[in-house]
């Protein structure tokens, strides 16, 4: 483990600068660990009696909640026809395809086929059925080996059931690879993308330390002067709470997720917390969802809390818009480039990257359609264009970013 205070930040580590040849492998070609629990809908979102279409590093799910109220993931195709289980029909706690009515249990096992007879032959097997369970909010999916499920835990997202706090749920997409949400949030000394919203403000690293899993920052952010938003005082403490104070800012990458804690000077306990996971959408994980759990210390006057909120989610719309332009652009040139051409200097962002690279697991490479050209996964594909050292664009990606839309869904 490694632990610097402001004045004890190592120098000597060079930036890096990824080299095929000798350099470290590029963080951008390594995928996520299947092996954790990771949110794929809002719990909201997957009503009874209905199905709901997500994904997980390119595996489609189905997922539906039955007559009793369990939510179930399946793998989002019929065995039958290969037609997406998410165009089904919801029967008690069953699954039936739109096509031919298969029906399938939570696990993904065949319960019937209604026009065969006795003795008919039947498939083998169903489909696959992932471990899924609700919390704060959210429905987890665990993607990697199910043996696995039972002994990992879900995250702790201890602010959630306090009645501290109240909590604003983010949820969206980002065209961009996770590990770049990861930086963006752990590195705070971006804070000139969002000098429109809070001014001119400027952190200093107290300190950060990291180990194989986590690495941990601590931030002290002073306000030196510009136009601030409303909102970001309330966040900052100066409204809601109404005290004045040095907020020290923690933020945390604890494998695979985050988690931002700010306390300001003499307080006992955060007035903001914040959980979040960026949970990969497409093969080449070159597009990932954010979830967000932001939890808000309730003050001595609730109402006062209610009639800021709005005024709080369209501040933090404003930032997650500019970031996402941000995290956005950085992946476009990685795309055009074929690697990470970035030179890094901050110690802190070179320990995380480490984390992200020791703990993630390689892409897959795509299977080639029979008689094809080899598919890439996130690579540069010579076999398909030599020495061009572009890789091939997701299939209707657009070029750019979407336009700003509210986090939460």
């Amino acid at each position: 483990m490694t632990e610097n205070g402001s004045d004890d930040i190592p120098r000597g580590r060079p930036a890096e600068r990824h080299d095929p040849r000798s350099g470290p492998p590029d963080l951008r070609r390594v995928g996520v660990n299947p092996d954790f629990w990771y949110p794929v809908a809002l719990s909201r979102s997957v009503r009874a009696g209905r199905v709901a279409a997500t994904a997980f590093a390119g595996e489609r799910i189905a997922l539906f909640r039955g007559r009793s109220g369990a939510v179930h993931a399946l793998e989002d195709r019929c065995a039958h026809r290969q037609v997406p289980l998410s165009m089904g029909v919801v029967d008690g706690e069953t699954l039936r395809c739109c096509y031919h009515a298969w029906a399938y249990r939570g696990d993904g096992r065949i319960s019937q086929i209604p026009y065969l007879s006795k003795g008919d032959g039947r498939p083998p097997r169903g489909v696959r059925g992932y471990p899924v369970r609700e919390a704060y909010g959210l429905v987890f999916v665990f993607p990697g080996d199910p043996e696995k499920a039972a002994s990992t835990a879900l995250p702790e997202v201890p602010g959630f059931a306090s009645p501290t706090y109240r909590t604003m749920t983010f949820s969206r997409t980002v065209r961009c690879h996770y590990s770049f949400m990861h930086e963006n949030l752990l590195d705070m000394n971006h804070q000139f993308l969002h000098r429109g919203v809070v001014g001119r403000l400027q952190p200093r690293l107290l300190g950060y330390r990291s180990d194989p899993l986590s690495v941990e920052a601590r931030y002290l952010f002073t306000h030196t002067g510009g136009k601030r938003n409303r909102s970001a005082r309330l966040l900052a403490a100066e409204g809601i709470g109404g005290r004045p104070s040095s907020d020290v800012m923690t933020i945390r990458t604890e494998y695979p997720y985050q988690t931002l804690d700010l306390v300001p000077e003499k307080a006992d306990r955060p007035v903001l917390r914040l959980w979040a996971v960026y949970v990969p959408e497409d093969t080449e994980q070159r597009r990932c969802h954010a979830y967000g759990l932001l939890m808000i210390e309730k003050p001595r006057i609730p109402a006062a809390l209610h009639v800021a909120w709005p005024f709080i989610r369209h501040f933090t719309e404003r930032v997650f818009a500019e970031d996402r332009m941000a995290v956005e652009a950085e992946q476009r040139a990685w795309d055009e480039q074929g690697e990470d051409r970035n030179h890094e200097v901050f110690p802190l962002i070179l320990d995380v990257r480490d984390v992200l690279r020791a703990n993630g697991v390689p892409l897959r490479p795509r299977p080639a359609p029979a008689g094809g050209t080899p598919a890439c996964d996130g690579r540069v594909c010579e076999d398909l264009v030599p020495g061009s050292g572009s890789p091939a664009a997701e299939p209707g990606a657009p070029a750019g970013p979407g336009a700003p839309a509210p986090p939460g869904r």
